[in-house]
């Protein structure tokens, strides 16, 4: 499998991500990868990047999961969209950043149970409305001091996502942002609930220059010739590296550690921003992991982006 990942961004922030996907991360209060401990482990049963990878892709493609998945409402960008022209100055910027917000009006109720998301490219979906508390609240996560952004009302309105699908008009609270002319835009569903995957996740620890759980989806390319995925790494070695499969139906994306070495390290996981070159655009294939054997998720850089329920 060619290594056709280019890293963006040096070691940006640390990240929570010792238990992402189905086993945790080796390193994360665990043995280094590099480390006699972690060579130990390698076996003849330990499955390669390059076979664990088309086991996914085999599993997935053409399966009553993909089907599934296809059928349903993926976000794979943004669910906010900031008022027109972005927000004013350092102090917003880092209220939103930080989920500092007050609230000083009245959030409505939602005037129907469901909503349509309606593709561009033709099909819609039914799906149950989230309420405007619900949504603040995603947005709200931070009660401590600092600047904020002050909501003083809500109304229900429509937004363009990007999804698995391409774009798609979804219901969305608009949200009145004081001292704005145009509101903050929020998505008002909820992404729909994820297959049965046909593969189960890898079920042994395994040092992570083998193979490791990716932190989730960053950004699609605009001609979806590449994919920025979070990848972890440790405090002694050189980084982390994304390969792909690619398929007709599918992208696998198999995560590791380059550059491992012996030593004293720190315990941490890293997050770093990874952006894998495609042979051809993604279109609607399926993203998956190779580690989980589950579709990557769509995340906003640094912290994670509310999915709702």
């Amino acid at each position: 499998m060619p290594a056709n990942a280019m890293r963006t961004a040096p070691s940006l922030t640390a990240l929570a991500l010792c238990a992402v996907g189905a086993t945790a991360v080796v390193g994360c209060g665990g043995e280094q990868a590099g480390s006699r401990g972690a060579e130990e482990r390698v076996t003849e049963s330990t499955p390669l990047p390059e076979a664990r990878a088309r086991q996914v892709a085999d599993a997935w493609d053409g399966s009553e999961a993909a089907a599934k998945w296809h059928e349903g409402y993926h976000p794979m960008g943004e669910v906010v969209r900031l008022p027109e022209g972005g927000l004013r100055g350092e102090a917003d910027e880092r209220a939103y950043d930080t989920g500092n917000f007050d609230l000083r009006g009245h959030l409505p109720a939602t005037p129907r149970e469901d909503g349509e998301v309606r593709w561009r490219s033709g099909g819609s979906l039914t799906v149950r409305l989230v309420g405007a508390p619900k949504a603040y609240a995603a947005l709200d996560r931070d009660s401590g001091p600092g600047p904020r952004l002050t909501v003083t009302g809500a109304r229900l309105g429509e937004m363009t996502v990007a999804t698995s699908r391409g774009p798609a008009t979804v219901p969305a609270w608009l949200f009145t942002l004081e001292g704005y002319d145009t509101p903050l835009e929020r998505a008002a569903v909820s992404p729909s609930e994820l297959p049965e995957p046909p593969v189960e996740p890898v079920g042994q620890k395994l040092p992570t220059d083998v193979l490791a759980p990716l932190g989730g989806l960053t950004e699609v390319a605009e001609d979806g010739r590449s994919v920025t995925v979070v990848a972890t790494h440790g405090s002694c070695d050189d980084g982390p590296a994304v390969d792909a499969l690619e398929t007709s139906g599918s992208v696998v994306l198999s995560a590791s550690v380059v550059g491992a070495t012996d030593g004293v390290c720190t315990s941490e996981m890293r997050g770093e921003k990874v952006t894998v070159k495609l042979d051809r655009a993604v279109g609607d294939r399926i993203l998956l992991d190779a580690f989980t054997g589950r579709p990557v998720p769509y995340v906003k850089w640094p912290g994670i982006s509310w999915s709702g329920s």
